[in-house]
């Protein structure tokens, strides 16, 4: 919300100036808070701007005078006038009734096709032609993105924002259709700023100095990411690459600064170790996966020695659903041998207390009688999780997992103790897992697991499984 409120100071001013330069808009002067009596002012001045008088400057001009007004309020401020979109530039539903009338009184095709058009247009809300001029001003798109994310947190508290948020959301998935979007390789040598904007947006695992980044970028390493020729200084998602032999298995052994840089020709595998979306506005638009398939695309051409393409992935909600289930007391989640070894490593009578015991101790990975009677249990666990948790219908609760199944991969191997960061041990309980991108069977699996959620999976995960 911070970073928010520091870019609308940033863009006030050139809006002001946009706002005016001409004759055809007064800039409305709103308390921050925006007060009862200046409700009218602002509804006034949204309907000013849906007229269209004066042509394009004089619309873009009004646009600017409505967003400067904007800019300048507080929280409460700017929820009550969004709640002036979401209240008075709806569909008018007795245009929209008439227009569904006179289409179905038609009496021949050509008037049918005309009130077809008619209808379709007038089911459009005013507010999504308000909206759209934002896309004039300086910044107005990534404005209009930023504005989303923190719609949809207004929304979770005012369900009647709701309804602009989806606007905005239909809006923004038009403009960033994956066919605008442009991928890049982010290097050492690029501008500053985009640098910058990768490590504040860095999501899974985060980018602790510039020496950090100089390392994720180095020879034996690719960052990719897209862009939008209206954000050209803006990654929307981007993913980072290691270039290894073999499938590698530890994330802090694939980031340590002091291991050896390896010659990108001589390498076998690449390692997509980090995908990170950069802009909470774009939720629920999705060109991850075309990131991927173009990223994959691009390296099998530049580097023909390639033969492996695989990810070293976080279990983002394996402990929060541990959790649950020894919560609810389910008999079957233990075995004999693994309820007597987690008994003896924590001191706990109950198998299932020693469990989160254990788990509770930061430090459990280092001691051995802890780590040797916790492997067992969180491996097959962790498989169990990863096939059989649903979220909704056949979709695997884990997040990570639908990505990339969804894309194609198979789930292909999990690691013990890949992550012991502190996140990756609160999260995980440490572990990894490799999605295999196969490229001869993506579509395959994409097919299947679209269709009727079958997941694919490797004997190493179809092993643990069992127990």
């Amino acid at each position: 919300m911070a970073d928010f409120l520091e870019k609308l100071k940033s863009w006030r001013l050139p809006w002001r100036e946009i706002a005016t330069s001409g004759t055809t808009s007064e800039l409305p002067e709103l308390e921050e808070h925006l007060p009862d009596h200046q409700i009218d002012q602002v509804h006034e001045q949204m309907m000013a701007c849906l007229q269209s008088k004066g042509g394009e400057v004089s619309a873009r001009q009004r646009a600017a005078a409505l967003g400067e007004g904007y800019l300048g309020l507080n929280e409460e401020g700017r929820k009550r006038f969004l709640k002036i979109l979401a209240d008075d530039f709806g569909t008018d539903r007795d245009v929209v009734a008439q227009s569904i009338y006179n289409f179905q009184s038609a009496e021949d095709e050509d008037a049918k096709c005309s009130y077809e058009i008619e209808l379709r247009r007038n089911l459009e809300p005013a507010r999504m032609t308000l909206l759209r001029q934002f896309n004039a001003l300086p910044q107005g798109v990534k404005f209009l993105v930023d504005l989303r994310a923190e719609l949809m947190a207004m929304a979770r508290e005012d369900a009647s924002l709701k309804v602009v948020e989806r606007d905005l959301k239909d809006i923004l998935i038009s403009w960033f259709d994956v066919g605008f979007l442009e991928l890049r390789r982010i290097t050492w040598d690029s501008p500053a700023s985009v640098l910058e904007k990768i490590i504040e947006y860095e999501a899974v695992h985060s980018i602790q100095s510039w020496s950090d980044l100089k390392n994720r970028l180095a020879r034996d390493r690719r960052l990719f990411a897209f862009f939008h020729p209206r954000m050209p200084d803006e990654p929307l998602i981007f993913v980072e690459v290691a270039l290894v032999n073999g499938m590698a298995d530890n994330v802090q052994a694939l980031l340590d600064e002091d291991a050896p840089l390896l010659d990108p020709h001589d390498a076998d595998t690449a390692i997509f170790y980090s995908i990170s979306n950069a802009q909470a506005g774009l939720a629920g638009i999705s060109f991850g996966n075309f990131l991927i398939k173009k990223v994959v695309g691009n390296l099998s051409q530049d580097l023909p020695n390639l033969k492996t393409f695989a990810t070293l992935s976080p279990v983002p909600g394996f402990r929060k659903w541990l959790d649950k289930v020894l919560a609810e007391g389910d008999s079957s989640l233990l075995q004999n041998q693994e309820r007597e070894a987690l008994k003896a490593a924590s001191g706990q009578k109950g198998a299932k207390g020693g469990l989160k015991h254990l788990l509770e101790q930061p430090d459990w990975h280092e001691e051995e009688a802890a780590h040797d009677a916790l492997k067992s249990p969180l491996m097959r666990l962790a498989a169990r999780y990863l096939t059989e948790a649903k979220r909704k219908g056949t979709r695997p609760l884990d997040p990570v997992a639908h990505f990339h199944l969804s894309n194609g991969a198979r789930m292909e191997r999990l690691n013990w103790l890949g992550d012991v960061s502190e996140k990756g041990m609160k999260q995980a309980g440490g572990l990894m897992i490799n999605y295999l991108y196969k490229l001869k069977d993506i579509e395959k699996n994409h097919e299947a697991y679209s269709a009727v959620g079958k997941i694919i999976t490797s004997s190493q995960i179809k092993t643990l499984k069992k127990g």
